[in-house]
């Protein structure tokens, strides 16, 4: 499937801003299932100096350096991409999930995503609500897709009820959130386990194709899990907002232990004052 993607962020400020550097997770991560045909990211206004390279987590990060005096910042990045993820195998052939968190330990891939990170401290209640989908030796995928569904059937997707710096014991709590949240409250359960899992951070389609439902979290930048299934079957990712197991409908941007590593736009500025902030994505076939 090829998708076309234009994903806007515009910044209002109250004071000029004069000097501001930023730190830009937009530009799509090539994958063997994951095609860029080209991309690009614009900014207005025009920055001193562009610089470019990887994270430590292998995803393309571009930095803008500022040094005029601005009451307004535009970033807009566009992308061509060819999607064609591989089919997840048969829940049933996969390992036993005890036999993967046995393995976990010996994959560097897989082992730095096995500890707490900065957003997901240890949480005893996220745990003890993932552990319902993994009973004595039940195969590893098929915990993933229980754990995956029952998220979705128990939590509301509710945008305004939380934020970027949300705990997951308050979305646990209240039952509701956007992706950011039940991408974080299933690594941690996860994670609890034993299991690794990442934040995989990208976009799903905007709008759904004829006589489809419509996606949740599809106006922004969107968030799922990446789960390891073992050596012999490396990762599957599933989102928990839409009960989806990851196919054709997601562009991957990159991947962290939490949303604190792959947000899409962060930096410092000095100046501003008060500001308000505009994003609007669109992905939809090219």
């Amino acid at each position: 499937m090829k998708w076309r993607i234009r994903h806007a962020t515009r910044y209002h400020y109250a004071e000029p801003v004069d000097i501001a550097t930023h730190m830009l997770h937009l530009s799509p991560r090539p994958l063997p299932h994951q095609r860029v045909v080209w991309d690009s990211v614009a900014c207005a206004p025009e920055p001193a100096r562009v610089a470019s390279d990887t994270d430590h987590f292998g995803n393309r990060v571009t930095w803008l350096f500022l040094d005029r005096a601005h009451a307004r910042f535009e970033v807009v990045a566009e992308a061509e991409i060819d999607v064609c993820f591989p089919t997840p195998p048969m829940p049933g052939l996969t390992p036993p999930w005890e036999q993967v968190v046995a393995e976990a330990a010996r994959h560097p891939e897989a082992a730095e995503f096995l500890f707490p990170s900065p957003m997901l401290p240890e949480h005893g209640g996220a745990r003890d609500y993932a552990a319902l989908s993994f009973p004595a030796g039940r195969p590893v995928l098929e915990g993933l897709i229980d754990l995956n569904a029952r998220i979705k059937r128990d939590f509301a997707f509710r945008p305004g009820v939380t934020g970027i710096a949300t705990p997951v014991s308050q979305v646990l709590a209240q039952r509701a959130g956007v992706c950011q949240d039940f991408t974080h409250l299933m690594l941690c359960g996860l994670r609890g386990l034993g299991l690794p899992a990442r934040y995989v951070s990208g976009y799903i389609r905007t709008r759904p194709p004829p006589g489809g439902a419509a996606r949740l979290g599809a106006d922004q930048s969107h968030a799922w899990v990446g789960a390891w299934m073992g050596g012999a079957f490396g990762w599957v990712d599933l989102d928990p907002t839409n009960n989806l197991v990851v196919q054709e409908e997601h562009v991957v941007l990159g991947w962290g232990r939490d949303f604190h590593d792959i947000s899409p736009l962060r930096g410092i500025i000095l100046g501003g004052g008060r500001h308000s902030l505009e994003v609007s994505v669109d992905l939809a076939p090219a």
